[in-house]
């Protein structure tokens, strides 16, 4: 087990003043069986309004605005989270299971590909042929390996609006193009696969009480009897070191912010530390 403290700093610069800022944030750790939020916070500056809510995913959320002439906007998120990895159950679901019609149903938003996540015919052959001959927990660890193997990891190669085909062909990307292209091609051989937006304290060996610059991060779960999750940016498991913030099809869905503002922004900055706290 493993009690991390996250802090995640983004601050939003203007060219110029500007009169107005409307803004969700999915920032918040979750509370799940494997994870104990302690203590979180959301602090912005400035601020005229603010509520929360559940989204659709169950991320929550906090939506606000600024209604006040400003020329930066600074949103801080601080939390304290235990997190326990989870045995996963030894008896996995075989590929008669994971096709019938009743899970094909209730898994049906994490079978269906979208634009974002539709793979190329070459990456969807290539699927097909790791699949082969593999259990589906197998073919999904076959292919989130592939991928690691296949694509660099490139920061700046590709923006928050690029499909994870854009990222294949380059054969470069981050954490989250990574997360999409397997995602997709998990999906192309019928295996559900969803998107995981949180934190990873990049750091395994820190030691108790020393803070280290962390990632916002993604990585993939699949579904093959329960789920189980996998981070093919580093080729892992995921552990303890990992923090689940929202998980759902693909990241516009769950984005950490999203908003609009009446004039532009000529910087963003955005430093996320991890402490270690036990």
């Amino acid at each position: 087990m493993s009690s991390l403290r996250i802090d995640h700093r983004t601050t939003f610069r203007y060219g110029h003043e500007v009169g107005s800022s409307y803004n969700e944030a999915r920032l918040a750790p979750a509370w799940l069986p494997r994870q104990r939020v302690i203590d979180s916070k959301l602090t912005v500056t400035p601020m005229s309004w603010s509520t929360h809510y559940h989204d659709y995913w169950d991320c929550d959320v906090l939506v606000f605005e600024v209604v006040e002439p400003h020329d930066s906007l600074t949103v801080v998120s601080s939390s304290l989270v235990e997190v326990t990895p989870i045995p996963h159950r030894e008896e996995r679901a075989d590929w008669d299971a994971i096709s019938g019609p009743r899970l094909q149903d209730l898994m049906c938003e994490y079978l269906v590909n979208t634009e974002v996540t539709e793979p190329s015919e070459e990456l969807a052959d290539k699927a097909a042929e790791l699949a082969a001959g593999k259990s589906p927990d197998d073919a999904a660890r076959a292919i989130c390996d592939y991928v690691h193997d296949e694509v660099k990891y490139v920061p700046g190669a590709t923006t928050v609006h690029s499909p994870a085909g854009e990222a294949w062909e380059a054969r470069s990307g981050v954490c989250q193009d990574m997360a999409q292209i397997a995602i997709g091609a998990m999906r192309s051989v019928g295996i559900p696969a969803r998107y995981v937006s949180g934190y990873l304290h990049p750091k395994p060996d820190a030691g108790i009480g020393e803070t280290v610059h962390g990632e916002s991060h993604a990585w993939v779960e699949w579904w093959a009897g329960d789920w189980r999750g996998f981070d093919p940016t580093n080729a892992r498991e995921v552990g303890d070191h990992h923090v689940i913030v929202g998980r759902a099809r693909e990241y516009k869905d769950i984005p950490p912010m999203r908003g609009v503002v009446a004039g532009e922004t000529t910087e963003l900055e955005v430093v996320v530390k991890v402490t270690q706290e036990a």
